[in-house]
């Protein structure tokens, strides 16, 4: 794995999306993996994405509605948007309350798709 490849991609999407205030990569068992944050711990925030992204995947195979794309998460300071990154991976973003969810849906597929490729087996 690239590390340096991932952490370039993050810091583009927080360049690229209005709100984006920091953004993480991680294993799909909640490990991280890579990480643009500031405040937020890095640890913390990968195991937390993995649990939603895990009971949301359950959820949608449940009531089938295919594949999991993403979670996103409305607080009342801002939203907190998890991406799966195939089976094994997921990006994690979170956005203060002036997020532009739309453009960060938009410039986010495009990132999955890279880390993908960044991210696979050898």
């Amino acid at each position: 794995m690239n590390n340096e490849a991932v952490l370039a991609e993050l810091r583009a999407l927080r360049e690229q999306v209005t709100g984006v205030t920091d953004a993480a990569v991680a294993s799909s068992d909640g490990l991280p993996v890579a990480s643009d944050t500031d405040e937020v711990r890095p640890e913390v925030l990968a195991a937390l994405a993995a649990a939603a992204l895990g009971l949301s995947k359950s959820a949608g195979n449940e009531v089938g509605m295919g594949e999991l794309r993403e979670v996103t998460i409305r607080c009342s300071g801002g939203h907190i948007v998890v991406y799966a990154v195939r089976d094994r991976n997921l990006l994690v973003v979170l956005g203060d309350e002036g997020l532009d969810i739309a453009h960060l849906h938009l410039q986010s597929r495009p990132v999955v798709d890279r880390l993908a490729e960044i991210l696979a087996p050898v």
